[in-house]
Protein backbone atom coordinates (compact mmCIF):
# COMPACT_ATOMS: atom_id res chain seq x y z
CA UNK A 1 0.00 0.00 0.00
CA UNK A 2 3.24 2.36 0.36
CA UNK A 3 5.50 2.83 -1.89
CA UNK A 4 9.38 4.14 -0.50
CA UNK A 5 12.42 5.75 -1.64
CA UNK A 6 15.55 6.78 -1.10
CA UNK A 7 15.87 10.99 -1.62
CA UNK A 8 19.10 12.49 -2.84
CA UNK A 9 20.66 12.88 0.83
CA UNK A 10 20.14 9.33 1.79
CA UNK A 11 16.28 10.43 3.25
CA UNK A 12 12.97 8.13 3.30
CA UNK A 13 10.86 9.93 1.01
CA UNK A 14 7.34 8.70 0.86
CA UNK A 15 3.65 10.42 -0.78
CA UNK A 16 0.96 9.57 1.18
CA UNK A 17 -1.44 10.76 -0.95
CA UNK A 18 -0.23 9.45 -4.14
CA UNK A 19 -2.74 7.05 -3.54
CA UNK A 20 -5.38 8.91 -4.50
CA UNK A 21 -4.63 9.94 -7.82
CA UNK A 22 -6.40 9.24 -10.66
CA UNK A 23 -4.82 7.38 -13.51
CA UNK A 24 -5.54 6.09 -17.05
CA UNK A 25 -6.14 1.94 -16.56
CA UNK A 26 -4.32 1.84 -20.19
CA UNK A 27 -1.32 3.76 -21.16
CA UNK A 28 -0.37 6.90 -19.34
CA UNK A 29 -1.86 9.82 -21.77
CA UNK A 30 -4.31 12.67 -20.15
CA UNK A 31 -7.56 11.77 -18.39
CA UNK A 32 -10.57 12.83 -20.54
CA UNK A 33 -14.30 12.72 -20.19
CA UNK A 34 -14.19 8.84 -21.23
CA UNK A 35 -11.25 7.72 -20.03
CA UNK A 36 -11.06 4.49 -18.69
CA UNK A 37 -9.60 5.13 -15.08
CA UNK A 38 -8.94 3.19 -12.09
CA UNK A 39 -11.88 4.80 -10.43
CA UNK A 40 -13.92 3.28 -13.42
CA UNK A 41 -12.23 -0.08 -12.39
CA UNK A 42 -12.45 -0.34 -8.88
CA UNK A 43 -16.57 1.69 -9.18
CA UNK A 44 -17.26 -1.30 -11.30
CA UNK A 45 -16.07 -4.28 -9.10
CA UNK A 46 -18.08 -2.78 -5.99
CA UNK A 47 -20.99 -3.00 -8.58
CA UNK A 48 -20.20 -6.68 -9.00
CA UNK A 49 -19.75 -7.25 -5.48
CA UNK A 50 -23.03 -5.84 -4.68
CA UNK A 51 -24.68 -7.99 -7.36
CA UNK A 52 -23.07 -11.20 -6.20
CA UNK A 53 -24.07 -10.18 -2.47
CA UNK A 54 -27.11 -9.26 -2.86
CA UNK A 55 -28.43 -11.39 -6.30
CA UNK A 56 -25.93 -14.31 -6.78
CA UNK A 57 -26.15 -14.78 -2.84
CA UNK A 58 -29.57 -14.70 -1.97
CA UNK A 59 -30.82 -16.58 -5.65
CA UNK A 60 -31.73 -19.86 -3.71
CA UNK A 61 -33.22 -18.33 -0.93
CA UNK A 62 -32.87 -21.41 1.37
CA UNK A 63 -35.01 -22.12 4.41
CA UNK A 64 -32.17 -22.37 6.03
CA UNK A 65 -29.80 -19.71 4.67
CA UNK A 66 -26.14 -19.98 4.17
CA UNK A 67 -23.14 -17.25 4.82
CA UNK A 68 -24.13 -14.61 1.57
CA UNK A 69 -27.93 -15.43 2.07
CA UNK A 70 -27.68 -14.67 5.76
CA UNK A 71 -25.02 -11.54 5.14
CA UNK A 72 -28.15 -10.14 2.09
CA UNK A 73 -30.37 -10.92 4.31
CA UNK A 74 -28.76 -9.22 7.35
CA UNK A 75 -28.22 -6.04 5.28
CA UNK A 76 -31.53 -5.69 3.72
CA UNK A 77 -33.24 -6.14 7.25
CA UNK A 78 -30.91 -3.46 8.98
CA UNK A 79 -31.82 -0.89 6.08
CA UNK A 80 -35.37 -1.28 6.08
CA UNK A 81 -35.66 -1.03 9.47
CA UNK A 82 -33.57 2.18 9.75
CA UNK A 83 -35.87 3.69 6.85
CA UNK A 84 -39.26 2.97 8.43
CA UNK A 85 -37.37 4.00 12.16
CA UNK A 86 -36.08 7.29 11.09
CA UNK A 87 -38.39 8.60 8.07
CA UNK A 88 -41.70 6.64 8.94
CA UNK A 89 -43.39 4.18 7.17
CA UNK A 90 -44.49 6.58 4.25
CA UNK A 91 -40.76 6.44 3.09
CA UNK A 92 -40.49 2.06 2.78
CA UNK A 93 -41.46 3.31 -1.05
CA UNK A 94 -37.99 4.98 -0.95
CA UNK A 95 -36.12 1.72 0.49
CA UNK A 96 -34.62 0.25 -2.53
CA UNK A 97 -32.64 3.57 -2.89
CA UNK A 98 -31.50 3.85 -0.08
CA UNK A 99 -30.47 0.07 0.43
CA UNK A 100 -28.58 0.21 -3.37
CA UNK A 101 -26.92 3.50 -1.87
CA UNK A 102 -25.88 2.26 1.58
CA UNK A 103 -24.45 -1.16 -0.44
CA UNK A 104 -22.25 0.86 -2.64
CA UNK A 105 -20.81 3.03 -0.69
CA UNK A 106 -20.38 0.03 1.87
CA UNK A 107 -18.70 -1.90 -0.71
CA UNK A 108 -16.42 0.57 -2.21
CA UNK A 109 -15.15 1.66 1.43
CA UNK A 110 -14.32 -1.77 2.19
CA UNK A 111 -12.95 -2.65 -0.93
CA UNK A 112 -10.69 0.37 -0.71
CA UNK A 113 -8.99 -1.61 2.44
CA UNK A 114 -7.48 -4.09 0.03
CA UNK A 115 -3.74 -3.30 -0.27
CA UNK A 116 -2.66 -2.13 -3.94
CA UNK A 117 -6.25 -1.37 -4.55
CA UNK A 118 -8.07 2.60 -4.99
CA UNK A 119 -11.05 3.50 -2.57
CA UNK A 120 -13.36 5.20 -5.04
CA UNK A 121 -15.08 7.08 -2.08
CA UNK A 122 -12.26 9.16 -1.06
CA UNK A 123 -12.87 11.37 -4.02
CA UNK A 124 -14.77 14.13 -3.90
CA UNK A 125 -15.93 13.86 -7.24
CA UNK A 126 -18.18 10.73 -6.45
CA UNK A 127 -19.45 11.45 -2.82
CA UNK A 128 -20.48 15.19 -4.35
CA UNK A 129 -22.29 12.78 -6.77
CA UNK A 130 -23.79 10.86 -4.15
CA UNK A 131 -24.78 13.61 -2.15
CA UNK A 132 -26.06 15.72 -4.82
CA UNK A 133 -28.47 12.79 -5.93
CA UNK A 134 -29.77 12.77 -2.44
CA UNK A 135 -30.42 16.60 -2.43
CA UNK A 136 -31.98 16.76 -5.41
CA UNK A 137 -34.41 13.44 -4.99
CA UNK A 138 -35.29 15.30 -1.38
CA UNK A 139 -36.17 18.60 -3.04
CA UNK A 140 -38.09 17.21 -5.65
CA UNK A 141 -39.84 15.35 -3.22
CA UNK A 142 -40.65 17.33 -0.62
CA UNK A 143 -42.23 19.52 -3.15
CA UNK A 144 -44.23 17.13 -5.34
CA UNK A 145 -45.74 15.58 -1.65
CA UNK A 146 -46.14 18.84 0.40
CA UNK A 147 -46.13 21.28 -2.65
CA UNK A 148 -45.45 25.33 -1.26
CA UNK A 149 -45.98 23.66 2.34
CA UNK A 150 -42.73 22.29 2.26
CA UNK A 151 -41.14 25.79 2.10
CA UNK A 152 -42.98 25.36 6.23
CA UNK A 153 -39.18 23.29 7.15
CA UNK A 154 -37.41 26.57 7.14
CA UNK A 155 -40.49 28.61 9.26
CA UNK A 156 -39.86 28.01 12.32
CA UNK A 157 -43.27 28.29 14.11
CA UNK A 158 -42.12 27.71 17.56
CA UNK A 159 -39.59 31.12 17.79
CA UNK A 160 -41.03 34.09 18.69
CA UNK A 161 -42.09 36.18 16.14
CA UNK A 162 -39.18 38.68 15.28
CA UNK A 163 -36.74 35.58 15.62
CA UNK A 164 -38.50 33.78 12.64
CA UNK A 165 -37.09 35.51 9.58
CA UNK A 166 -33.73 35.37 10.96
CA UNK A 167 -33.86 31.91 11.41
CA UNK A 168 -35.88 31.47 8.59
CA UNK A 169 -32.57 32.83 6.53
CA UNK A 170 -30.44 30.41 8.39
CA UNK A 171 -32.44 27.21 7.80
CA UNK A 172 -32.08 27.87 4.59
CA UNK A 173 -28.58 28.10 4.47
CA UNK A 174 -28.28 25.09 6.26
CA UNK A 175 -30.64 23.18 4.35
CA UNK A 176 -28.32 24.46 0.69
CA UNK A 177 -25.19 22.92 2.90
CA UNK A 178 -26.38 20.06 3.28
CA UNK A 179 -24.80 18.42 0.22
CA UNK A 180 -21.10 20.08 1.01
CA UNK A 181 -21.46 18.29 4.38
CA UNK A 182 -22.96 15.29 3.31
CA UNK A 183 -19.84 14.40 0.75
CA UNK A 184 -17.18 16.13 2.96
CA UNK A 185 -17.69 14.22 5.85
CA UNK A 186 -17.52 10.46 3.65
CA UNK A 187 -14.26 11.67 1.50
CA UNK A 188 -12.63 13.31 4.34
CA UNK A 189 -12.58 10.47 6.96
CA UNK A 190 -11.64 7.39 4.12
CA UNK A 191 -8.67 10.17 2.68
CA UNK A 192 -7.51 10.79 6.16
CA UNK A 193 -7.51 7.21 7.49
CA UNK A 194 -5.97 5.92 4.23
CA UNK A 195 -3.29 8.62 4.38
CA UNK A 196 -2.36 8.07 8.17
CA UNK A 197 -1.75 4.20 7.26
CA UNK A 198 0.70 5.08 4.35
CA UNK A 199 2.76 7.28 6.55
CA UNK A 200 3.32 4.68 9.40
CA UNK A 201 4.06 2.35 6.35
CA UNK A 202 6.67 4.79 4.93
CA UNK A 203 8.19 4.70 8.79
CA UNK A 204 8.35 0.40 8.74
CA UNK A 205 11.43 0.72 6.07
CA UNK A 206 13.60 2.23 9.10
CA UNK A 207 14.61 -0.64 11.28
CA UNK A 208 14.81 1.28 14.38
CA UNK A 209 10.90 2.06 14.15
CA UNK A 210 9.56 -1.00 12.34
CA UNK A 211 7.84 -2.80 15.01
CA UNK A 212 6.23 0.29 16.01
CA UNK A 213 4.93 1.12 13.13
CA UNK A 214 3.58 -2.37 12.09
CA UNK A 215 2.18 -2.05 15.22
CA UNK A 216 0.36 1.35 14.85
CA UNK A 217 -0.92 0.29 10.73
CA UNK A 218 -2.32 -2.63 12.57
CA UNK A 219 -4.26 -0.50 15.14
CA UNK A 220 -5.09 2.06 12.37
CA UNK A 221 -5.94 -0.82 9.76
CA UNK A 222 -8.70 -1.72 11.78
CA UNK A 223 -10.06 1.25 12.82
CA UNK A 224 -10.37 2.41 9.21
CA UNK A 225 -12.21 -1.24 8.67
CA UNK A 226 -15.08 0.18 11.58
CA UNK A 227 -14.15 3.41 10.01
CA UNK A 228 -15.62 2.07 6.82
CA UNK A 229 -18.63 0.64 8.08
CA UNK A 230 -19.59 3.66 10.55
CA UNK A 231 -19.14 6.19 7.78
CA UNK A 232 -21.60 4.34 5.34
CA UNK A 233 -24.31 3.87 7.70
CA UNK A 234 -24.01 7.89 8.52
CA UNK A 235 -24.30 8.52 4.82
CA UNK A 236 -27.48 6.45 4.67
CA UNK A 237 -28.51 7.60 7.68
CA UNK A 238 -28.62 11.29 7.20
CA UNK A 239 -29.94 10.46 4.04
CA UNK A 240 -33.03 9.15 5.84
CA UNK A 241 -33.25 11.97 8.03
CA UNK A 242 -33.25 14.32 4.93
CA UNK A 243 -36.08 12.33 3.31
CA UNK A 244 -38.29 12.19 6.32
CA UNK A 245 -37.92 16.12 6.24
CA UNK A 246 -38.95 16.06 2.78
CA UNK A 247 -42.03 14.31 3.75
CA UNK A 248 -42.72 15.84 6.81
CA UNK A 249 -41.65 19.09 6.68
CA UNK A 250 -44.09 20.26 9.46
CA UNK A 251 -42.53 18.35 11.93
Amino acid sequence: MATEAQGEEGGLVFHPMDQFIVKPLFGDGPVGLFTITNVTLWMALTVVAVVLLMVLGTSKRSTIPGRMQSVGELAYGFIYKMVEDVAGKDAVGFFPYIMTLFMFIVFANFLGLIPMSFTTTSHFAVTVLLALLVFVTVTVVGFVKNGAGFLGLFWVSSAPLALRPILAVIEIISYFVRPVSHSIRLAGNLMAGHAVIKVFAGFAAIAVVSPVSVLAITAMYGLEVLVSFIQAYVFTILTCVYLKDALHPSH
